[in-house]
């Protein structure tokens, strides 16, 4: 049965009234699960009016008063999880245990938004000079929009909306059409939680509602997460529009492996951040970078990935699910296929990988290539797929200078046992997010998601304290009161009531 996705627009659910529809399809054998009529020029601009509407009294309300908003929602969250995991795999093919991390993962930034009041404290000076005080005041921006892919439909949107919603804004989510479903539960659970009307608009649609959002006057901000091309586009169509962006755009994560690194670890820790899934995360890794003699780990490392094996939503001896869409599909296995005629070795290949009963399914089996080189078209384009490219160097400092010439500066890990090795890596990386030991350092939401160079268009980070800044705007008082002024009448009282 075809589920048909609602907006979410002045505190009603519509299915809207648009003529263009998309189909949102079952990855694992790509049958239509639900549709989307794409919303009208109207129903945006519906729905950031009441969105600007509502703005006027919800910076009004206190702080913890929006504090407690989060509070209970995050409860609600917590007591739905396993639904919102079932509903994020069934739409996206993650494996079970995938999506209820991915779910969780952005609970805990909810639960970062319940501490707002302390995030939201100004500073304080007395006396900057003589009988002067200054202090500042954060305060909201206004109408905020939040654009999400597919791959974290429920992590990433929820990197976006509490927070901003908790300083005082309101916002407007356009979530991935590919699976929109999550974040139609996201929204009716924000609204169960007490969340007054207009606060929160949900809008689903391609590229020209994303447009809109981008161009109207009144969005002060936009958030979003995706790829390479459609983030330049989206950060300079907003900046050209004088509003605040960020973007968080590609990535191609490297793994440096010391020779002295705990060798079942390594194999263990690269074969999952490889192949989790399906390598449809920014923060994969898809580049070893094997440094002196542990090279030699390849053949193992070839055979631990060979016992990996795709699989559906609920088999739980799948290691990972389908890719997104047929075409997700065909451009992994294209650059697979570019990888072999430009030199690379393929020591595993998993280009006719299928599962019984889906074959259909965008399947893509673990694939590892050795020799590769800087100049291959497999190193050079963000995969986005279950494939892990292997080079090699002679020591630690042409590691960091490979990882350093790349364009893209998302993550990056090293494997060691040396603390010196370590320390340098480190301060040396040109990297956001840098993991020692750990292969996908994801910081926790009291830190910020902090991708550098071509993985990041903006200034302000998501979520953690710069997101807090990236949705609001610092006012800074400075004044002066005269002793003179005081009155001294006998009989004057003050009523504090």
């Amino acid at each position: 049965m075809t589920t048909l996705i609602k907006h979410f627009i002045a505190g009603e659910f519509t299915a809207g009234h648009g003529s263009r529809s998309i189909s949102v399809t079952n990855p694992a054998d790509n049958q239509q699960i639900a549709q989307i009529n794409c919303a009208t020029a109207a129903e945006i601009e519906q729905a950031i009016s009441s969105a600007a509407q509502a703005f006027k009294e919800w910076r009004k309300v206190a702080v913890p008063e929006r504090a407690r908003l989060m509070l209970r929602y995050q409860h609600l969250l917590k007591q739905h999880h396993d639904e919102l995991a079932t509903i994020l795999a069934k739409e996206t093919g993650k494996t079970f245990a995938d999506a209820r991390g991915d779910v969780w993962r952005g609970i805990e930034v909810v639960e970062h938004a319940c501490n707002i009041p302390s995030l939201l404290m100004g500073e304080t000076v007395e006396n900057v000079a003589s009988g002067i005080d200054t202090y500042s005041m954060i305060q909201p921006l206004g109408v905020c929009t939040g654009i999400t892919p597919f791959n974290f439909p429920a992590m990433i949107p929820l990197w976006m909306f509490p927070l901003a919603i908790a300083c005082g804004n309101t916002f407007i989510l356009k979530p991935s059409e590919q699976d929109p479903m999550t974040a139609q539960r996201l929204a009716e659970l924000f609204e169960q939680a007490g969340a007054p009307k207009g606060v929160l608009q949900l809008l689903h649609g391609d590229r020209e509602v994303v447009d809109a959002l981008l161009c109207h006057p009144q969005i002060k901000a936009i958030s979003f997460v995706g790829s390479v091309a459609v983030g330049r586009h989206v950060y300079q169509t907003g900046t050209q529009h004088l509003k605040r962006v960020q973007a968080f755009a590609g990535a191609k994560n490297h793994c440096v492996i010391m020779p002295d690194a705990n060798k079942q670890q390594v194999i263990n820790q690269l074969v999952g951040a490889s192949v989790g899934a399906a390598g449809q995360r920014c923060m994969a890794i898809s580049v070893a970078v094997f440094v002196g003699d542990a090279k030699a780990w390849l053949p193992e490392l070839r055979d631990a990935m060979a016992k990996v094996r795709p699989g559906l939503w609920n088999d739980s001896e799948a290691g990972f699910g389908p890719l997104i869409s047929p075409q997700a599909k065909q451009r992994v296995l294209q650059l697979i296929a570019q990888g072999k005629a430009e030199g690379a070795q393929c020591l595993l290949d998993g280009s006719n990988v299928s599962v019984a009963g889906y074959e259909a399914g965008n399947w893509v089996g673990p694939t590892l290539f050795s020799d590769v080189t800087e100049e291959m078209t497999l190193y050079r384009e963000e995969i986005f797929g279950p494939v892990l490219s292997c080079m090699a160097v002679d020591s630690l400092e042409q590691a960091i200078a490979l990882v350093n010439r790349n364009p893209y500066g998302n993550g990056t890990s090293l494997f060691t046992a040396s603390g010196a090795a370590a320390r340098k890596f480190q301060h040396e990386i040109e990297v956001g997010q840098v993991g020692i030991n750990i292969p996908i350092p994801v910081p926790l939401p009291f830190f910020s998601f902090t991708g550098w160079k071509g993985s990041f268009y903006g200034d302000q980070h998501a979520y953690g304290k710069q997101a807090v800044r990236f949705y609001t705007e610092t006012k800074t008082i400075t004044s002066r009161w005269f002793d003179d002024d005081i009155s001294h009448a006998p009989n004057m009282t003050i009523n504090l009531r």
